[in-house]
């Protein structure tokens, strides 16, 4: 079933981790196997972000071992990025599992993360100047706790809650997708589709790869591959809805936008509130409402609609 939400300021920054750790606990009951964020804060001059997990937050169990393991690919990371021209600014550990990294680099993200993700058992879950990407086991208040997430400052956001159907319940599952290796991409998604394989596998002959066999991620790498090849994001979307196969409801995010679109057959759900200041949207309207003290006018978007938003 799953449950999506998005929210967008426009001109101000507020406090967007309480935000959507707000709506995404209001929609547990869609999915209570993982919960992600994608939170879009104030990019720093020349500074490029990282979010990366050493290993699945359940290989801990596996006692000492383990966790030397994840010791020994967090040191190879350090050593790799330093190796590669990488001036490291900071390194924090989120979790056990997991951590962030803000670095200076002029080079190619592209050879730098393939690089990175030679590691075995190392994925990076988002790079970008304002995009961090975060996801774990859990409901949204518990990844927001164990990532500190209350006081995340920034624009814009997207999030998911994700009932396992047809994958495993682990980290790499989760949602949201970031669009490998493009900086600031990512994507949330309600739905299935029906064409993934055969536009996947066009992609990867164009040299694209992917970390997990989900089309949420597929919608992610379509977007910015279009993007990447000139079109604006909302010429990118319009061309989605005509050659994405299957039904869907998805969000996505660049550095300052935010959009939506809907198949033609409009099957899953979304609602959305557009203010003068913010703009939400959710699979259900006690999301919005969760982050409202007063009354408001909420709708629900059209078949085939495509909404994009500035920042």
């Amino acid at each position: 079933m799953c449950g999506i939400a998005g929210l967008i300021h426009r001109g101000r920054k507020a406090k967007i981790g309480a935000e959507m750790t707000s709506m995404l606990q209001a929609m547990k009951h869609r999915g209570p196997d993982s919960t992600g964020f994608a939170l879009y804060g104030e990019p720093k001059d020349h500074e490029t972000v990282m979010r990366i997990k050493f290993a699945e937050r359940d290989d801990l169990n596996s006692g000492f071992a383990m966790r030397e393991k994840i010791n020994n690919r967090r040191l190879e990371v350090t050593h790799r990025l330093e190796a590669f021209g990488v001036k490291l600014v900071s390194e924090q550990p989120a979790t056990d599992y997991a951590h962030r990294y803000a670095f200076s680099f002029a080079g190619d993200l592209r050879k730098l993360a393939d690089y990175i993700e030679d590691v075995e058992g190392v994925e990076i879950l988002s790079m970008g100047r304002g995009l961090e990407l975060i996801k774990d086991l859990g409901d949204a208040s518990d990844v927001a706790g164990r990532y500190s997430l209350a006081s995340f400052s920034g624009t814009h956001a997207i999030g998911h809650t994700r009932m396992a159907t047809e994958s495993d319940v682990d980290i790499r599952s989760a949602h949201p997708y970031w669009a490998y290796p493009f900086e600031d991409i990512s994507v949330v998604h309600n739905g299935q589709l029906t064409n993934y394989w055969t536009m996947r596998r066009t992609l990867e002959k164009r040299g694209h790869r992917f970390v997990s066999n989900c089309d949420s991620e597929f919608i992610a790498v379509y977007l910015a591959d279009q993007i990447d090849h000139n079109s604006s994001l909302e010429e990118a979307m319009h061309r989605s809805v005509k050659e994405l196969d299957g039904v869907f409801t998805y969000l996505v995010a660049t550095s300052n936008q935010l959009g939506m679109a809907k198949d033609t057959m409009a099957a899953k759900p979304m609602v959305l509130y557009e203010g003068k200041d913010l703009i939400a949207l959710a699979s259900e309207e006690g999301a919005i409402r969760s982050i409202f003290p007063q009354e408001i006018d909420t709708c629900d978007p059209y078949d085939g609609e495509v909404r994009v938003w500035q920042a």
